[in-house]
C-alpha cells in the first residue's frame, strides 16, 4: 500500500532543513577558501559537482529555475579554481560541520544512527530515471561518519524530490524564472524582493509577472488568482506523488519511526538557523 501523501510531504519538510545546511556560512567559507569569488560560485560548484564537468547549458537545464545566463556566470569559471571531486569533498566537510554545530548533542546519539539507517534505505531505493541530479548523487561514495551520512542521505532525498518538482513544473507549463516569481508570491513577497531573482533587471521581472498575469495565474496587484492558487496546489501535490517512490521500501511503522526520529533533528537545525 502506498504511504499517505501527507506523510510523504511531512518528510520533505523534515529533510529540507537538514539538507539545506549546505547553503549556510560554514560550507560557504570552505568554498571561499578555494578562491570562489562569492556565495553563488560555491553554490554552483558544490551543487553541480555530481554532474562532473557539465557545461553551463546542462547545469541550467538540470537546475531548471534560474534565469537565463545565471549559471553561465559561474560555470565553467569555478572549474578553473577547483575540481568537481574537490568541490564534493569541501561541500561534504562544510555541510557536516554545519549540521553537527546545529544539532549539538543529538549528533552523538544512537537514535541518529537508527534514523539515518531508515532514511538511507529510502534514499537509495528510488528509481533514477528522469532524475539527473539525484542520479549524480547516487553515484557518489557514501560517507561513513554518522552526521555526514545523515546530511548526504537528506541531500539525496531532497534532490530526488527536486528533480520531481522540476518535472511537475514543466508539466504545468511553468518556466524557471516563473517558478521563482510564484514562490515569492506564495511567501507574500514581490518578485523584486525575492533573493533568487531580485538582482534581475526590473523590466525582465516585470515581463515574467506580466506573462503570469496574461495566463490568469496572477492578479493585477501581484497576488494569486484562484486558477493560480489551484495550479500551485496541483504542482505541490504532483511533487509529493513523484517523491513517494523513495519511501515504498519502508513499512508504515518504519516511516512513522523515521518521521518521529527526524522531527527533533529538523527542529534543532531550524532553531539554530534562526
Amino acid at each position: 500500500m502506498p504511504h499517505p501523501q501527507a506523510k510523504v510531504h511531512r518528510m520533505s519538510e523534515l529533510i529540507e532543513p537538514i539538507g539545506a545546511v549546505t547553503f549556510s556560512e560554514i560550507p560557504n567559507e570552505g568554498f571561499l577558501a578555494l578562491g570562489m569569488r562569492n556565495y553563488w560560485d560555491g553554490y554552483f560548484a558544490g551543487r553541480a559537482a555530481p554532474l562532473g564537468l557539465a557545461p553551463a547549458e546542462v547545469v541550467h537545464a538540470v537546475f531548471y529555475n534560474f534565469a537565463d545566463g545565471e549559471v553561465a556566470r559561474h560555470i565553467p569559471w569555478v572549474w578553473g579554481k577547483t575540481t568537481p571531486q574537490e568541490a564534493i569533498a569541501v561541500r561534504e566537510r562544510g555541510s557536516t560541520a554545519a549540521l553537527r554545530q546545529r544539532i549539538g548533542p543529538l549528533a552523538d546519539t544512537p537514535d541518529l544512527r537508527r534514523v539515518t539507517d531508515l532514511a538511507y534505505r529510502a534514499a537509495v531505493s528510488a528509481p533514477t530515471e528522469g532524475r539527473p541530479l539525484y542520479a549524480g548523487l547516487r553515484a557518489l561514495a557514501v560517507p561513513a561518519e554518522p552526521v555526514a551520512r545523515l546530511w548526504h542521505t537528506a541531500t539525496l532525498l531532497r534532490e530526488h524530490r527536486g528533480d520531481g518538482h522540476n518535472a511537475a513544473l514543466l508539466a504545468h507549463g511553468i518556466g524557471g524564472t516563473e517558478a521563482h516569481v510564484l514562490m515569492a508570491l506564495s511567501l507574500g513577497m514581490r518578485a523584486e524582493e525575492f533573493g533568487r531573482v531580485h538582482h534581475l533587471p526590473e523590466a525582465q521581472l516585470a515581463a515574467v509577472v506580466d506573462g503570469l498575469r496574461a495566463r490568469g495565474l496572477v492578479t493585477a496587484d501581484g497576488g494569486f488568482t484562484d486558477v493560480g492558487r489551484t495550479t500551485r496546489e496541483r504542482i505541490e501535490a504532483l511533487t509529493d506523488e513523484l517523491a513517494a517512490s523513495a519511501y515504498d521500501v519502508l513499512s508504515a511503522d518504519e516511516l512513522d519511526e523515521l518521521i518521529a526520529g527526524l522531527e527533533p533533528i529538523a527542529a534543532a537545525v531550524r532553531a539554530a538557523g534562526d
